[in-house]
C-alpha cells in the first residue's frame, strides 16, 4: 500500500503515478506489454477548469486520492475536464466524470494535436510549454546506470499492432509539426517525464 501524492512540476501543473492493473511485471522487451507498471497522469489547473489528462487513480493507496483532487477542482470553481489521449488510456475516466460531472471541453490555453496515422491526440499546454503525449512518446529510461540517451523516444513498433500498416515512419511524419512549438517539458505517461530541453529531445526522437 502506498500513499497517493501529487508532484507539482510548476505552479498549477501536477503529475502523479499509479500502478496500472494490466501491467506485466517482466514483459518481453519491445513487446506491446513493454512499459513500466507505474504510469503517469497529469493535472493542469487552468483559469477556467481543472484538466485531468489520462487520469489513473490508484487502487492500493493508503488513503483515497479524492481529497487532493477535490481541492484542486475547488480552486477552479469545481469545473473539471477529463481528456483521453488514446483509447487505451480511458483508465479512471468514468470515475472522474461521475464524481465531478466532468466534460471533455478543453480549457483555454490547451491545444489538441491529433495524429492522422494513429488517432492519438497530444495536448499542448501553452502556459508551461508542456507537451502531453499518450503512447507515441515514452521516457528514454537509463539502462546499466548510464544516462538516458535523449530524454524521450518513440514507442516500439510493436505498439502499433492494432493499426493496419502504420509504421514508425508514419508516426514521425505525424509528430514532426510539433517541432514548431517551443517545447520545454514532455510529460510522458510511460517512463520519466522530461522537464527541460523538450524540443531538442523531441528532435532527437524523431531523427
Amino acid at each position: 500500500m502506498t500513499d497517493f501524492s501529487l508532484d507539482e512540476l510548476r505552479p498549477g501543473l501536477l503529475r502523479w503515478t499509479a500502478r496500472h492493473p494490466a501491467a506485466v511485471d517482466e514483459p518481453e522487451p519491445g513487446s506491446p506489454d513493454d512499459w513500466p507498471a507505474e504510469v503517469g497522469s497529469v493535472a493542469y489547473r487552468a483559469g477556467d477548469a481543472l484538466l485531468l489528462i489520462d487520469p489513473l487513480l490508484p487502487v492500493d493507496a493508503d488513503a483515497p486520492p479524492w481529497p487532493q483532487i477535490d481541492a484542486l477542482a475547488g480552486e477552479c470553481g469545481g469545473r473539471v475536464t477529463v481528456f483521453t489521449t488514446v483509447r487505451f488510456h480511458r483508465r479512471s475516466r468514468d470515475a472522474v466524470t461521475e464524481r465531478f460531472g466532468a466534460t471533455t471541453k478543453l480549457p483555454a490555453g490547451v491545444t489538441p494535436f491529433k495524429t492522422r496515422a494513429t488517432g492519438e491526440t497530444l495536448l499542448w499546454i501553452e502556459e508551461h510549454r508542456a507537451l502531453v503525449p499518450g503512447d507515441l512518446l515514452l521516457g528514454d529510461a537509463p539502462s546499466g546506470g548510464e544516462a538516458a540517451a535523449g530524454g524521450i523516444r518513440l514507442c516500439p513498433e510493436s505498439w502499433l499492432y492494432y493499426l493496419d500498416g502504420v509504421t514508425l515512419d508514419d508516426v514521425r511524419a505525424d509528430l514532426r509539426p510539433l517541432l514548431d512549438l517551443p517545447v520545454e517539458m514532455v510529460l510522458v505517461s510511460h517512463g520519466e517525464p522530461l522537464l527541460s530541453d523538450g524540443r531538442a529531445a523531441l528532435e532527437r526522437a524523431l531523427s
